[in-house]
């Protein structure tokens, strides 16, 4: 007889199978945080859509890739939404789970403090 393999995302729900939803956060929230506090190496970002938004960004090198943390979009109308660990989305977006590529991605080195200002306002 052979052993069955779940995957680790799956759950049993009566005859069939569905997504836990739980797990994938729990596990989304856990990878952001751990990069989030063990970042030794921050990248800061701005990017400018086609609305008249700004976007600021926080990543961290992870296995030869940027990792976006920290996202904070400032919309043309002046309202502010930040994701990070803490907040992963909200009914207005959410964080990247994209690795970025800062020359292909159109984006611009800003300093820490500029940052730093916009995701504390």
């Amino acid at each position: 007889m052979e052993a069955r393999t779940e995957h680790p995302a799956l759950a049993r729900w009566h005859d069939g199978r569905v997504v836990d939803l739980e797990r994938i956060r729990a596990e989304a929230v856990a990878y952001f945080r751990a990069l989030d506090e063990k970042a030794t190496l921050r990248h800061h970002f701005r990017h400018a859509d086609e609305d008249g938004g700004l976007w600021y960004i926080e990543a961290v090198p992870d296995r030869g890739e940027l990792i976006v943390v920290k996202q904070a979009e400032l919309t043309s109308a002046g309202r502010l939404h930040r994701y990070s660990w803490e907040r992963l989305e909200d009914e207005h977006g959410g964080l990247t789970d994209q690795a970025i590529a800062p020359e292909g991605d159109l984006l611009e080195a800003i300093p820490a403090e500029e940052f730093q200002r916009v995701w504390t306002r």
